[in-house]
C-alpha cells in the first residue's frame, strides 16, 4: 500500500499516482478493509474527492434519491439546481423533490430544519452575485419579502432571486434533443446564481439522463473550477495563481486527458471523462500545496473513529 507520490518527478506520473492512490483507498475501504486504506499521511488524514465524480457521496445521494428515481422528469434539471445550490443531503431530505416549485413550501421546510439546529447549505460551492455579497442582497429580499417565510439572507436570495426565476422559464430551460454539454452550460449561465462552475456541475448530474446523456461531447466536456484551475497550474510548473482564459484552460485539459488516458488504461482504473479530469485536478492542487508549501487541506478525515 506505500506510495511515493511526492517522488515522482514527472508531473502526469505524478498526477496519475494520486489518482491511482486516492482509487484504491476507494477500493480498499468498500472491500471492508480496515483504516487506514493508505500509508500516505496526507491522503491518510485529510479529507479529498474521488477521483470519479460519480462516486463522491453527494453525487451518489442526488443519484439515488432525485436523479435515478425522476429520471423521466422533464424538469429533473431543475431539480438538480436545487441539489447543486445547497449541496447538502440532510437539507434536501428535509426539503423533498423539488418539482413543482412552490417556493413557500420548500423554503418552510428547510427554516424548520434550521431552527431545529440542521444546516442549509454545504459551503462547497459559492454562488455567484454579480460582485454583491449574498448577505447584502439576502437582506435586500428578504426586507421586500415584508415577513415572509424566507428570512434568512442567503435562502431568500437563493430562492426569490435564482430558483423562481428560473422555474418561470421552465419550459425555456427543458434540456432538447440536440443540446450539447457546452450549449446547455451556456444557457444556464444566462440566468443569475449560474456561474460557470455551478453551470457545470448542473451539467455533471444531468449527462447522465435523456436527452443530455446522448450530447457529442459528454466525454469532453469540463468548464474549470477555482482548485482545478490551480491543480492545472501546478502541473504546468506556473504559479498557481496565474490565471486562464476558459478556452486556453480547456485544451490544456484536453491535452493532459490525452496523456493520461493510456495510464489509466494500464492500471486497470476506468476510463474518465473530462469532468473526472476536472475534479483531478482540483484534488491534486490540494494534495500538491501540502506537499510543496506545508498548507494542509481544511477538513481531517477521522479515519480512526
Amino acid at each position: 500500500m506505500k506510495t511515493v507520490i511526492s517522488q515522482v518527478e514527472d508531473p502526469v506520473k505524478r498526477i496519475m499516482a494520486f489518482a491511482k492512490e486516492r482509487y484504491a483507498i476507494a477500493q480498499r475501504r468498500a472491500a471492508g478493509q480496515k483504516p487506514p486504506w493508505t500509508e500516505d499521511p496526507i491522503l491518510r488524514d485529510y479529507r479529498f474527492c474521488n477521483i470519479y465524480r460519480e462516486d463522491d457521496k453527494v453525487t451518489a445521494w442526488i443519484r439515488e434519491n432525485w436523479r435515478l428515481p425522476h429520471k423521466d422528469d422533464p424538469d429533473l434539471w431543475f431539480a438538480m439546481v436545487v441539489a447543486r445550490l445547497l449541496n447538502l443531503p440532510e437539507s434536501l431530505s428535509v426539503m423533498g423533490y423539488p418539482v413543482p416549485f412552490v417556493k413557500h413550501v420548500h423554503s418552510r421546510h428547510l427554516l424548520r430544519h434550521k431552527q431545529a439546529g440542521g444546516q442549509i447549505f454545504n459551503g462547497a460551492y459559492i454562488v455567484a452575485t454579480g460582485g454583491v455579497s449574498v448577505n447584502e442582497i439576502g437582506h435586500m429580499v428578504a426586507k421586500e419579502l415584508k415577513g415572509a417565510a424566507l428570512t434568512t439572507p442567503k435562502l431568500a436570495y437563493i430562492f426569490s432571486e435564482i430558483l423562481q426565476p428560473m422555474w418561470n422559464q421552465r419550459l425555456t430551460l427543458r434540456p432538447r434533443e440536440g443540446d450539447t454539454l457546452n450549449s446547455y452550460h451556456m444557457q444556464l449561465m444566462l440566468y443569475n446564481g449560474m456561474g460557470s462552475f455551478i453551470a457545470a456541475q448542473v451539467v455533471a448530474d444531468l449527462k447522465y439522463a435523456r436527452p443530455l446523456m446522448g450530447a457529442s461531447d459528454w466525454d469532453t466536456f469540463a468548464a474549470s473550477g477555482p482548485g482545478s484551475r490551480r491543480g492545472l497550474n501546478y502541473m504546468l510548473g506556473r504559479h498557481r495563481k496565474e490565471p486562464w482564459a476558459e478556452d486556453d484552460w480547456r485544451l490544456a485539459l484536453a491535452r493532459l486527458r490525452a496523456d493520461l488516458l493510456p495510464l489509466f488504461e494500464r492500471n486497470q482504473m476506468p476510463r474518465p471523462h473530462a469532468q473526472d479530469c476536472q475534479n483531478l485536478l482540483c484534488e491534486y492542487s490540494k494534495y500538491h500545496r501540502a506537499v510543496n508549501e506545508g498548507k494542509m487541506p481544511k477538513q481531517k478525515y477521522r479515519w480512526a473513529q
